[in-house]
């Protein structure tokens, strides 16, 4: 039963979208990060993500994609996907599963409309860099 299954909260796991140099667009793009600031490795990592919304009065919506990590170290960050400049006027969604000390957690993450842009950076745990955080 439901009831009976825990369903522990997902502490200290954070989405960034971080602005990067792209040679292939020759411009800066934002990338997804998945970042682990617990003192132990994720395992099996998973992230699904999409993107939807409404975009001059139509609704719209990209494929749905799929990641999967062997594992993401303690207190380190793996890069997930390229964001699109084109889907950042949707909202980009994120639902991560992962194993951490024999235990499977989930959480989901949106970046909304447009909030991913220059004017609101923050710092990203465990790097030197800024971005848009997701906790």
């Amino acid at each position: 039963m439901k009831k009976d299954i825990d369903f522990p909260k997902s502490e200290k796991v954070y989405l960034a979208a971080i602005s990067e140099w792209n040679d292939d667009f020759l411009e800066d793009s934002w990338y997804v990060y998945l970042i682990n600031d617990n003192n132990e490795p994720l395992e099996m990592a998973l992230v699904v993500s999409r993107a939807y919304g409404t975009i001059n009065g139509e609704q719209r919506k990209t494929g749905t994609f799929r990641h999967a990590f062997n594992e993401v170290a303690a207190h380190d960050k793996i890069k997930v996907e390229l964001l699109e400049n084109n889907v950042l006027q949707l909202n980009n969604e994120f639902k991560i599963t992962y194993f951490l000390n024999n235990k499977m957690y989930d959480k989901t993450f949106t970046f909304k409309t447009n909030t991913v842009n220059k004017n609101a950076l923050s710092d990203i745990p465990t790097t030197d860099l800024r971005g848009i955080l997701l906790k």
